[in-house]
């Protein structure tokens, strides 16, 4: 049918069915010289399918193939896009050096082709040519540095894939494309996606601080060095303490990447999760969470990996995964590699919270029939017991009864566990040894026998009567043993030689005497070495007077650790973190530079955005006079404080601006920008803020009526005064030098005039010539509105500084209020059920403790649901945690049947939300309970002026400071719900705000008197930023995170 010279009917049914033999995994390849002569048909299905075929068996039959390469160089000519990326595709496959300048001109050319999809195979085609020879690497970078600003999404991805395979160290060829990367990336291809982010996660840590030093353990305050100037050791301590701000191209990136959190793609969604994991504060991180669980629903292999990365991430932070730990219970259905991640991972968030719902899954576990599975759920209950020490006795317990487990496997793991628990605490456990040494008759396992035969060695001098006769029994049957087992036995017998020579002597050189003459060279060794370090002769050296130091030394507790431990210096997500070792093309993360570099680096176009600005005005030819409209300083002052907003501002209204006006205008912008590139940074800088306040114009000028100029007047004067009170703000924080807080206390003054006065001074100011009459002065006025405008603008100046001095004492600042809300949520303390009819119920009043100023106040109301009188009822305490004190109430004498009491005690928490045991009792039970407080019942109110609210948020900054971004629905936005929803989660007072869309908070901690200061700002669309400040950062990051659920609700 291929040979037929006219019927091209034919020809195509001949190839679709060629094809469909491919997709079904035959073998084709001896078709390869009949397909191969179809490749100049002028049917262009034919010559689709034909290049189907070609680039699945170009690189097998590259003779046959290259005797059609003229045709392919033709194709690349073709108007068809499709076949000339398959033309290209094809060329690219024919893995012959001689070729290689024809593919680099087929590359070049493809390049600039007018269809993105051409470019794409570009870019695929030049790692292709790469491995064929890397020689042509110079060339090949200009190319991609070429397709890297291509700002088709179809490209983007695939570019980066070949930056990455050719030039990855070459990071300065993404500063310039790393805004449009950010902006593109929601729009790419998922494996495009996945690639760029990998890179961008490179990029980050390379370019931009560590925004962990914010959340991280302070660095120490240094004395000074004994050769070091008081300057030196001044300047060395202020960049300790100088705070973080976050990069706007960082935060670009960590916003722009959020999104994806929600793709159908599991190995998208597992990019983000490593970018937030590597790059983004870890206040922020935690929003991975919930999307990696979600992944869990896929299938196991997908599971596989996403539970190792979660296992290595619960090991550092515990509380992003807390929350949902019930994700993680073990299901009949799991294989055995799945089943011993997720108990790797419930291991690894085990608390004093939730250990004993854990135990309780942990029995069910080791009764599996997966012998493998049960074994490690043993270890992890050991691993529980050494991390947390309230629940190492109740896991001892439990691991001796499994002593008496049938299954074998079971057992042994049980001694091996129980050997490393001993070793914490070996003095109260005589009885445990005994018991597992008569465990020696029955366990077969060799691990098992040698860890009981170390236990007995270890403390033979706690088991006298017990250890010789084991010794005796080991005796018989060294010959049989495993040699794990027989080193053992060599051991025994030497400290019992040293400890009890009189029963063990002859025993003792009894088995020196099999050891001997063993057939492993190991236990021949050993022996010798005992022999000659215990039994003393004329050949002994010195050593032989340490014998007992050596022997019996004391050791020191194993480390029972995860064995992710070690994969943390790996990339999440990576080839290498699943095996735990390097593998080939890896690339490691580097570390965060301590100096940010220079972010000017990545801004692009910022004169053509100007002129875009500049031409929709009509004004382009009379910018100079408009540069000296604002003086120097104010330039300087601008371009310190916001050059890199701006920056980012501009470049992203100039490619808005791009995308509406089509090719004619970015040609013409293109030509413009060309000509002014060499004008200086300063007059740029102008330019750009003249143009900022000409677009201001403009919109407000479009306004049809008066009071729409009114209106718009208005919106400007508030917008204005909003951004001078910021502004002013941040200057208090982050002050350093004299000069500056001078200027910013300028701008302030400036801020709060009349609108009179500004007139006056912006008249001053303005410039004389006729070509800023475009310019209405009033619209540039930032008219104070009654509700913003302070005090201080009624007073004159010198009654104003008196008031200043009056400043109210710092007492005044933390007194307490009553509270705004007192929820009726009750807890349960004990369910009638386990009480035996007694239930209690705990409820907290949000009042000051009567007993203690430091002590939470507690509710607990009891209720006899049964038939009979209950008599003294009291709370006796238990071992509490350090520095927890109580007040108990008075002993309830009597409760009759059907009747409830509540009684009033006192808890001082120490600001921790640590639960308090007690027993509750009655005249014939007693019952275990706990009490453990919201964090926002830790708090009492504070009245606060707005003016001291910002002043002490002004000291609470840096690590005391904690914020996240929350969704707020738009019928939730109002000041009354807002409250209402704070004032609910925590014992917090409102204080009185002048600002419509920022809602203040204030509360003191109970136990230390620490202020904790909650703002809401609500931004633009429907988000807003939840900020707490507070020197109790463990408090303010709870806080945080119940806040945001409760006001991202609708």
């Amino acid at each position: 049918m291929l040979e037929s010279s006219k019927d091209s009917a034919s020809k195509l049914d001949a190839m679709k069915r060629i094809v469909e033999m491919i997709a079904r995994g035959k073998n084709t390849s001896e078709l390869f010289p009949a397909v191969v002569k179809n490749v100049a048909s002028k049917n262009i299905e034919i010559k689709k399918l034909v290049y189907v075929y070609l680039m699945r068996y170009a690189e097998e039959q590259q003779d046959l193939a290259l005797l059609s390469i003229s045709t392919f160089q033709r194709a690349l000519k073709d108007p068809n896009q499709l076949i000339r990326a398959s033309a290209l595709r094809v060329l690219s496959s024919i893995r012959v050096p001689i070729i290689v300048p024809i593919m680099m001109l087929a590359i070049k050319e493809a390049s600039t082709d007018l269809s993105p999809y051409v470019r794409k195979n570009a870019a695929h085609a030049i790692q292709k040519l790469y491995g064929l020879d890397p020689e042509q690497k110079e060339m090949l970078i200009e190319v991609i540095e070429k397709l890297l600003k291509d700002k088709s999404t179809l490209v983007a991805g695939s570019v980066v894939m070949a930056f990455e395979e050719v030039c990855p160290d070459r990071i300065d060829l993404i500063h310039k494309n790393y805004r449009k990367l950010c902006n593109l990336l929601v729009d790419v291809e998922e494996w495009g996606q996945i690639v760029i982010i990998h890179m961008l996660t490179r990029y980050a840590r390379t370019q931009f601080v560590s925004p962990w030093t914010e959340e991280g353990s302070p660095e120490e305050y240094s004395e000074k060095n004994f050769y070091e100037s008081e300057d030196d050791h001044q300047e060395r301590n202020q960049k300790v303490n100088k705070p973080y701000s976050m990069d706007p191209d960082h935060r670009l990136l960590i916003r722009n990447i959020k999104p994806l959190l929600q793709s159908r793609n599991a190995a998208v969604v597992m990019a983000v999760a490593q970018l937030y994991w590597h790059v983004a504060p870890k206040s922020e991180a935690g929003i991975v969470a919930k999307a990696l669980v979600r992944l869990l629903r896929s299938n196991r292999e997908v599971q596989y990996i996403v539970l190792q990365n979660i296992a290595t991430m619960s090991i550092q932070r515990k509380g992003m995964f807390e929350p949902y730990l019930k994700s993680f219970y073990v299901r009949s259905t799991d294989p055995t590699m799945i089943k011993t991640l997720k108990l790797e991972i419930m291991t690894n968030l085990a608390n004093e919270a939730n250990i004993a719902t854990l135990l309780k899954e942990f029995q069910t576990y080791v009764k599996s029939q997966d012998k493998q599975f049960a074994a490690a759920t043993i270890q992890a209950i050991g691993r529980c017991a050494t991390n947390i020490i309230e629940v190492t006795d109740t896991c001892l317990n439990g691991l001796v009864c499994l002593l008496s487990n049938r299954d074998e496997i079971v057992v042994a793991e049980s001694v091996v566990v129980i050997k490393k628990l001993l070793q914490t605490q070996p003095a109260h456990h005589g009885e445990i040894i005994k018991r597992m040494a008569k465990l020696l008759d029955s366990i077969t396992v060799p691990v098992a026998r040698a860890s009981i035969l170390w236990l007995t060695g270890e403390y033979c001098e706690r088991v006298p009567k017990v250890a010789p006769d084991v010794l005796r029994k080991m005796a018989k049957s060294f010959t049989t043993e495993d040699d794990l087992v027989k080193l053992q036995i060599l051991n025994l017998a030497a400290k019992l030689y040293l400890t009890n020579s009189k029963q063990t002597k002859l025993l003792t050189q009894y088995i020196l005497n099999l050891g001997k003459y063993d057939q492993s060279y190991d236990i021949r060794d050993r022996t010798r070495f005992i022999r000659q370090l215990i039994v003393p002769n004329e050949k002994s050296g010195a050593l032989s007077k340490y014998a007992k130091k050596i022997f019996l030394a004391q050791k020191p507790a194993p480390l029972l650790e995860s064995p992710f431990k070690d994969r943390e210096h790996f990339q999440l997500g990576t080839l290498s973190h699943s095996l735990n070792m390097k593998t080939n093309g890896y690339l490691e993360l580097s570390n965060w530079p301590e100096i940010a570099p220079d972010p000017s680096v990545r801004n692009v176009e910022v004169i053509e955005s100007a002129k875009e600005w500049t031409l929709v005005l009509g004004k382009a030819k009379k910018e100079k006079p408009l540069e000296k409209f604002y003086s120097d300083s104010e330039e300087e002052e601008e371009s310190d404080d916001s050059s890199s907003s701006s920056n980012s501002e501009s470049e992203s209204e100039s490619e808005e601006g791009k995308k509406e006006e089509g090719q004619g205008s970015s040609s013409t912008d293109s030509s413009e920008s060309s000509s002014s590139k060499d004008e200086s940074n300063r007059k740029s800088k102008a330019k750009r803020g003249s143009a900022r306040k000409r677009a201001t114009v403009l919109k407000s000028g479009c306004e049809g009526t008066e009071e729409n100029k009114v209106k718009s007047k208005k919106a400007l004067g508030s917008s204005d005064s909003e951004s001078s009170s910021a502004e002013e703000s941040s200057s208090d924080s982050s002050s350093e030098t004299e000069s500056e807080s001078g200027s910013e206390s300028k701008k302030s003054m400036g801020a709060s005039l009349p609108p009179k006065r500004e007139e006056k001074n912006l008249q001053k100011r303005a410039p004389t010539k006729q070509d800023v009459s475009l310019l209405d002065l009033d619209d540039f006025n930032p008219v104070p509105t009654t509700v913003t405008l302070p005090m201080s603008t009624v007073l004159s100046p010198a009654s104003a500084a008196d008031l200043e001095g009056l400043s109210l004492s710092s007492s005044s600042v933390i007194d307490v209020s009553s509270p705004v809300f007192v929820p009726m949520k009750t807890h349960e303390l004990l369910h009638r059920m386990s009480g035996k009819g007694l239930a209690a119920q705990y409820h907290f009043s949000r009042q000051s403790c009567i007993y203690n100023a430091q002590m939470v106040s507690v509710q607990v109301t009891f209720t006899n649901t049964t038939d009979l009188k209950i008599e003294n009822i009291h709370l006796s305490e238990r071992k509490l945690p350090t520095g927890i004190r109580t007040h108990m109430f008075n002993p309830i004498e009597s409760l009759e049947p059907g009747e409830s009491i509540t009684a009033s005690m006192g808890i001082d928490f120490c600001d921790s939300t640590q639960a308090a045991s007690f027993q509750l009792c009655t005249k014939d039970d007693q019952f275990s309970v706990n009490i453990q407080p919201p964090v926002g019942e830790l708090l009492l109110p504070v009245i606060m002026s707005e003016k001291d609210f910002k002043k002490e948020r002004g000291r609470l900054t840096g690590m005391n400071e904690t914020s996240t971004t929350v969704t707020v629905a738009p019928q939730n936005s109002t000041r009354l719900v807002i409250m209402q929803k704070v004032v609910n989660i925590a014992n917090l007072g409102a204080v009185s705000s002048g600002e419509d869309n920022i809602h203040r908070f204030a509360a003191k901690t109970i136990h230390s008197g620490s202020l904790m200061l909650v703002t809401v700002e609500l931004e633009e669309g429907s988000t807003a930023r939840l900020i707490i400040n507070t020197e109790k950062t463990v408090i303010g990051s709870v806080l945080l995170r119940e806040l945001k659920p409760v006001l991202s609700q609708g």
